[in-house]
């Protein structure tokens, strides 16, 4: 049986966790409880993770992957709210009528697991800013998406307590916008001491990201497995089916969080330190130099030429084991006020999609 006939065979007269007999009247959901229940485990999930209390952190992810408001939301951020709501992965199926919806979220509820991931459908889109260049996307299929959405909830608060400062691309809450402040700020006033700068680009880091090692990264969150699935779950592109033994496709909800959780650890690999002020906040030391990431985008400010190339060469070694590189033809090192560096944009591609 396939994924959508499954859910157009699935009992529709049962409500997703409730009782038996009784129809899900998808528009008269309380959408204001249903989210901030999902909120409030995501916020305890944070305060988990940020405490150390991992054992904590394990048990509520297990809450809010069985949650009945986390399929919920999950199902109308992917088939309401989502940009791609319209488009379909290889199932060709779409869900833009209430009573869909609603038995897609009793199925993914009541019976989709074990479930088996399936292959993504390549697309391609025109890059941002040059739209003479395409950009490869993933479409996963229907179930997959929700599914992702699912475990973005339960993984994205234990890592949003852990990720580093000065990290703005596909977080809630900030954006392209920070990252070009960030940049601003450091630069400014009267007597600046970063003046060089690392304007570098990871060549394709989405298609080339380290299975293992990021695996490797999610320890024992307990939606790893479905997380392993949809990295080998391969592409289909003309009709035929490759394998992907390496990156995770742009295209699914999951895949920009672990783009982040890949590469998190990168301004400690580059050298930078932060000092304590008082209880709470933390400052750049004097000496050590400041890196800006959006998503794969990232400038490293700095106080020389020789520390400019001493991170650059210290970040390379950090992402070989990771299956990254720079993307030399993207990649300089350029002096501020000399060389006229723009501090308006970490690169072209930050600078277009904000």
């Amino acid at each position: 049986m396939t994924t959508l006939t499954a859910v157009s065979a699935a009992d529709s007269g049962g409500v997703v966790n409730g009782p038996e007999g009784e129809i899900l009247d998808w528009d008269a959901i309380d959408w204001r409880a249903i989210e901030e229940s999902v909120r409030r485990l995501r916020q305890r999930i944070f305060t988990a993770s940020r405490a150390g209390d991992l054992k904590k952190v394990r048990n509520l992810q297990k809450l809010l992957l069985r949650s009945r408001a986390n399929t919920l939301v999950s199902v109308r951020r992917v088939t309401q709210i989502n940009a791609g709501r319209k488009t379909p992965g290889i199932d060709g199926q779409v869900a833009l009528f209430p009573d869909v919806r609603a038995d897609l979220a009793e199925w993914i509820q009541r019976e989709s697991g074990p479930w088996k991931a399936q292959p993504v459908k390549r697309v391609y889109i025109p890059k941002s800013g040059n739209r003479a260049k395409l950009r490869p996307l993933g479409i996963p299929v229907l179930v997959d998406r929700v599914l992702q959405a699912r475990v973005v909830n339960a993984l994205e608060p234990e890592w949003e307590a852990r990720f580093e400062p000065k990290s703005y691309g596909f977080r809630p809450g900030r954006g392209c916008q920070d990252a070009i402040s960030a940049i601003f700020l450091t630069l400014s006033g009267m007597n600046p001491h970063r003046q060089w700068a690392l304007d570098a680009d990871l060549a394709s880091a989405f298609d080339r990201i380290d299975h293992d090692r990021l695996l490797s990264s999610l320890g024992l969150f307990p939606g790893r497995g479905l997380v392993r699935q949809w990295l080998k779950a391969g592409v289909v592109e003309g009709g035929r089916l490759a394998p992907t033994e390496e990156g995770t496709p742009q295209g699914g909800n999951v895949s920009p969080l672990l783009m982040n959780v890949a590469l998190h650890g990168m301004e400690k690999a580059a050298g930078v330190r932060y000092r304590k002020l008082g209880t709470q906040a933390t400052v750049v030391a004097k000496d050590a130099p400041i890196l800006i990431r959006y998503a794969d985008d990232l400038i490293a400010l700095c106080h020389s030429r020789e520390q400019t190339e001493q991170v650059k060469a210290r970040l390379a070694a950090w992402l070989t084991p990771r299956g990254l590189a720079f993307n030399e033809d993207k990649t300089r090192i350029v002096h501020v006020e000399e060389e006229g560096f723009d501090s308006g944009s970490t690169s072209a591609d930050t600078a277009a999609s904000c």
